[in-house]
């Protein structure tokens, strides 16, 4: 395996809640993250939170997560990720995964 794999046993969907800092919006953070999720084959949501950071939840597998996560800190090319919070949740199943509004 290299470096960034990370073998895990399927044991069913698992739903994930991030939280990403640094610069982070402005630079299609949000649109990319849809992007790589849907190419990933998991479903949820992302948006824009009004202190900068950028908030989302994901449903999949514990590896399409695990890649997810590894993506979420590298990001589109001009975004600079400085921290990535990430808590398991209760299981919540989603159609597909979108781009949300920004949060009030």
């Amino acid at each position: 395996m290299g470096k960034d794999e990370h073998k895990v046993a399927d044991t069913g969907p698992l739903t994930k809640h991030f939280l990403v800092q640094g610069r982070v919006q402005g630079v299609f953070y949000r649109r990319s993250t849809q992007e790589c999720a849907q190419a990933l084959g998991l479903t949820g949501w992302v948006r824009n939170l009004t202190d900068g950071r950028v908030e989302l939840k994901a449903t999949g597998t514990e590896q399409q997560l695990y890649q997810l996560e590894s993506w979420l800190w590298r990001g589109p090319e001009r975004a600079n990720v400085t921290v990535v919070e990430c808590r398991a949740q209760t299981v919540e199943l989603f159609d597909t995964f979108k781009v949300q509004a920004n949060s009030d």
